[in-house]
């Protein structure tokens, strides 16, 4: 049975061995008045910058990522990967590198891969393929490596977005030998397939980060994967009659939480999968029974778009996540036990949920990515929308810490540890960009306040904590935030043991190291 089961998750042989930006001396922008894929060319660049490509070489901008602060500066230090996701380090100079479109952790060491230490058959269809490592919290002690990935079920890596399971997106455990990862556990299977009545299929809002808390818990995003149902805040379904009967999200079940509707959330496990009793929603869940009330008590939070980027303060050890919008509002979230994030009766502050609902009837695909639940349902006014939301016991709504008007399509995201950078920027939050649409890959540095529970401001713009940009990927009011331009698509920012930050470029097939110069 062992050997059955490798064979189907390991199916494929491992193998061994813009801006002119002006900062003063406390080193904040004064312009204007912020994780634990042959490489491809991205030709059309949806809401999130991460679906639609061509497979080719690695591209790069003409002189590399540029820093704009004076005290920062940039370097390559590994290229030549193959669409690069999110990396771990597991030494000083000794990194695993997940690629999303070949299915391979590649070992990289003194800047080039020294070893493919595993070799997954993925579906990397869209936004699918191998998307997120997390380093057990007492590694190497404990040699446990968890992947976030979407099987294929031709036994090769494939795009073909039927050519998956219903559940085919995957958290598994492998254990490293110092060589090798190896096949020990599947933690929880979730929903891939996207085969939605009077539209084509899709692969997108798969989530894929992961990353242990200092808790010691596998926290694990989940895309809303184009569901409607409990989760997204339609209490009845993919209808307007609510109160009223349920109505199925799909062909599958739904509106409840079973297991092909568990999606728009973050997960709160065991490093073995089960459910901490801790869990907001475990009581809740209890009471329920069966397998949705199983699903219920794995959440820690809900209501939830998607996201390429999940970070753990330092020394809070609070869950933060970069949230993208369809057309609008881009947000930056700190995750509290049993937040229900809104979605899809808000984006962005719910005091604008018209400036929500304007931007979604009238510019771009006007449909929320799915047909079944247009934006024309968006409620118009802000007490419309809270009372609509689905509330499970225990659970709280409050609005961004940060959001943008218009999308800009966020990516990886990761807190400074330490000073090497200089103590003015220890546990500051770096924010990537998921297009290079927008000052060729931006990156953007969040100053948290003293208790690193909020996003501190400069710009007397942003003291309501909304950039009003003026379009998509337009920059207006994120001036004061830009340190950095031209990182392409980054999935992964990471402190890493030297002090120094890591940014992994998906669309340059390259990991960059920002410096104290």
């Amino acid at each position: 049975m062992r050997e059955r089961l490798l064979r189907a998750v390991v199916s494929r042989r491992l193998t061994a061995g813009a801006s002119n930006a002006e900062f003063g001396p406390d080193g904040r922008s004064r312009t204007g008045g912020r994780r634990i894929r042959a490489a491809v060319t991205w030709c059309a660049v949806t809401a999130t910058g991460l679906s639609a490509m061509v497979v080719g070489s690695p591209v790069s901008a003409a002189n590399g990522p540029t820093m704009l602060h004076p005290n920062l500066a940039v370097r390559t230090v590994a290229t030549g990967l193959v669409t690069p996701t999110t990396m771990a380090f597991i030494g000083a100079d000794d990194m695993l590198v997940l690629e999303k479109t070949t299915g391979k952790v590649q070992r990289v060491m003194g800047g080039s891969v020294h070893s493919t230490v595993l070799d997954l058959a993925v579906n990397s269809g869209s936004e699918r393929g191998l998307l997120g490592i997390a380093l057990h919290r007492n590694f190497p002690a404990k040699p446990s490596v968890y992947l976030y990935w979407t099987e294929s079920t031709t036994g090769a890596d494939t795009n073909v977005l039927s050519a998956t399971p219903l559940l085919g997106n995957r958290v598994d455990r492998f254990i490293w030998d110092g060589t090798n990862l190896t096949f020990d556990t599947n933690l929880i299977r979730i929903r891939a397939l996207q085969e939605d009545a009077a539209q084509p299929p899709r692969g997108n809002h798969d989530g894929g980060v992961i990353s242990f808390g200092l808790d010691g818990k596998l926290y694990v995003f989940i895309g809303d994967l184009g569901r409607r149902g409990q989760l997204q805040n339609l209490t009845c379904g993919p209808t307007t009659a609510c109160p009223g009967p349920a109505v199925p999200d799909d062909q599958f079940g739904g509106p409840q939480p079973d297991n092909a509707h568990l999606s728009g959330v973050v997960l709160r496990l065991n490093d073995d999968g089960t459910a901490p009793v801790d869990n907001p929603f475990f009581g809740a869940g209890s009471a329920v029974g069966g397998e949705v009330g199983a699903n219920l008590q794995k959440i820690f939070s809900y209501g939830h778009r998607n996201s390429f980027g999940m970070a753990v303060h330092p020394v809070s050890g609070d869950v933060w996540i970069e949230e993208n919008g369809d057309d609008s509002f881009s947000e930056i979230n700190r995750i509290t036990p049993g937040t229900n994030g809104g979605w899809i009766q808000i984006a962005g502050p719910a005091a604008r949920v018209a400036q929500f609902k304007e931007i979604e009837t009238t510019f771009g695909g006007r449909n929320l990515q799915q047909l079944r639940w247009p934006p024309t349902n968006i409620a118009n006014t802000p007490e419309e929308a809270l009372a609509r939301l689905f509330m499970l016991p225990g659970a709280s709504y409050s609005d961004p810490e940060f959001s943008w008007r218009w999308e800009v399509a966020p990516g990886g995201i990761g807190f400074v540890r330490g000073q090497a950078l200089g103590p003015q920027f220890e546990g500051d939050l770096f924010v990537g960009a998921a297009t290079p649409l927008l000052n060729g890959g931006y990156l953007f540095r969040f100053n948290l306040t003293g208790n690193g529970k909020k996003i501190a401001v400069d710009d007397p713009r942003l003291e309501d904590r909304v950039a009003d940009n003026l379009a998509k990927h337009e920059i207006t009011e994120s001036e004061s935030l830009l340190i950095g331009r031209d990182f392409g698509v980054a999935t992964d920012i990471e402190t890493g043991p030297n002090g120094n930050l890591f940014v992994v470029s998906l669309t340059n097939g390259a990991i960059y190291e920002i410096y104290r110069s």
